[in-house]
């Protein structure tokens, strides 16, 4: 069989197209280029199939497969990614909430400090003396909002 030369590289555009697609998937994953390759590999057989396709049906069929593949991605995989079982992990300030310490330096004008394991930390709260059980509300940054314990 006889291929002709417009066919061989319009077929070997579109797997150059579709394996540079998957190989940027693969260096910097994220599943978005994955969708794209899908749809130039579609492309692809398709275009193996009936050669005489004209390049611009070759190219509206590759925005239109990768739009349907992207929102095939989004409804069905996104959402249904594994959480993480400590979520937390990198939020130190946000897991010290509802814990009960004592005030190592008084608060004074809204501000004081307290030291929890062997870091000290900025609190934000009302007036309280030195020593005063507080417990930590919420987290803004590098400061912890606290509230008399009792």
């Amino acid at each position: 069989m006889q291929w002709g030369l417009s066919l061989n590289w319009h077929v070997f555009t579109w797997a150059v197209v579709a394996l540079l697609l998957f190989a940027a998937e693969a260096l910097a994953p994220g599943a978005f280029m994955l969708w794209l390759g899908l749809a130039a590999a579609v492309v692809f057989a398709v275009v193996l199939v009936v050669p005489e396709m004209p390049v611009l049906a070759q190219v509206a069929a590759f925005v239109v497969l990768s739009f349907a593949s992207i929102q095939v991605y989004r409804a069905w995989f996104r959402g249904r990614e594994r959480g993480s079982d400590q979520p937390n992990l990198n939020r130190r300030a946000e897991t010290l909430v509802g814990r009960v310490v004592p005030l190592e330096q008084g608060i004074v004008n809204g501000r004081g400090r307290v030291q929890i394991a062997d870091a000290y930390w900025e609190v934000t709260g009302p007036d309280l003396p030195a020593g005063a059980a507080v417990r930590i509300v919420a987290s803004r940054g590098m400061s912890l909002q606290v509230e008399p314990a009792g």
